[in-house]
């Protein structure tokens, strides 16, 4: 049954200061079961401590992270300088997954890099699959850019045919693209869902002052920023659909997930995500 749960990355710098085991503690405290661990360092000790939490609070880890470039991208390992870490990894946490959050940017230099890229990613997910665990690819909105009639995703879609994909909605939404739709399209091939909303924020006081007097500077900078990353149900995103969509596509995960939080404390937001997911109806994948 598809899971829902939380992507890491927005807690790294509550795990550099606390530690995994008090992150993944607090976590469970939420009502949380699932994490994907994401720009947080798969150190030995960081290691245990999220082995040792998911003993004690019957938690999970959904995935974790690699890339394809060197290692330092976001504290993530990379599958080219240590691909038997990063089997190691799975092996310890208990998960049979990995997502590459994004491929080095020279790679969206031209059709010919992309295409590379996508064979590379292809040829790990083989290797990875003979150890039995699933590569997925998370798309930010440059994917949709067009190269020639197909989208960049669809790119590595075809270039890629053992790669599986993480859907980020927020990031299609902002790539002008219909979440379920996308989702529906790469159902049997879409094994993880980032579940974020986005949000058309309201102009501060200051950008509307500003205006009276004749500045637009404020106005400028909040125009420039009306985009927001939100809590799950503050924004315009049809969650039930999408939900329903992942569901039928075979997901297996849906990651919350929030890149900025406004000045807003992190698990305050999860808790106004999880609090709508189960207002509509989704308590049980939690």
């Amino acid at each position: 049954m598809v899971k829902i749960g939380v992507q890491a990355m927005m807690l790294k710098q509550h795990a550099a200061d606390h530690g995994a085991y008090q992150i993944w503690k607090r976590l469970a405290e939420s009502g949380f079961s699932s994490v994907e661990v994401s720009q947080i360092a798969l150190t030995p000790e960081t290691r245990d401590e999220i082995v040792r939490a998911n003993s004690e609070f019957g938690m999970g880890v959904a995935a974790i992270s690699g890339g394809i470039g060197p290692t330092g991208g976001g504290g993530n390992d990379s599958l080219v300088e240590s691909f038997d870490k990063i089997v190691a990894d799975c092996k310890a946490l208990g998960t049979e997954r990995v997502r590459i959050g994004m491929m080095p940017l020279p790679a969206f230099a031209s059709e010919q890099t992309l295409v590379e890229a996508a064979h590379t990613m292809d040829d790990f997910a083989g290797r990875l699959a003979d150890e039995g665990i699933r590569l997925s690819y998370h798309n930010h909105h440059y994917e949709f850019a067009r190269i020639g009639e197909r989208h960049i995703l669809d790119l590595i879609r075809a270039e890629a045919p053992r790669l599986l994909f993480e859907i980020d909605v927020h990031w299609v939404h902002r790539g002008g693209m219909d979440p379920v739709r996308v989702i529906n399209n790469y159902a049997g091939v879409a094994d993880l869902i980032h579940l974020k909303d986005y949000r058309i924020g309201l102009p501060p006081a200051e950008a509307i002052e500003g205006l009276a007097s004749g500045n637009r500077e404020a106005w400028t900078e909040y125009a420039n920023n009306i985009v927001q990353f939100a809590e799950v149900g503050s924004g315009n995103l049809d969650f039930p659909g999408i939900i329903e969509a992942a569901k039928a596509a075979g997901a297996a995960h849906l990651l919350i997930e929030q890149d900025q939080q406004y000045g807003r404390d992190i698990f305050d937001c999860l808790a106004d995500s999880r609090a709508h997911l189960v207002k509509i109806g989704y308590e049980s994948l939690l």
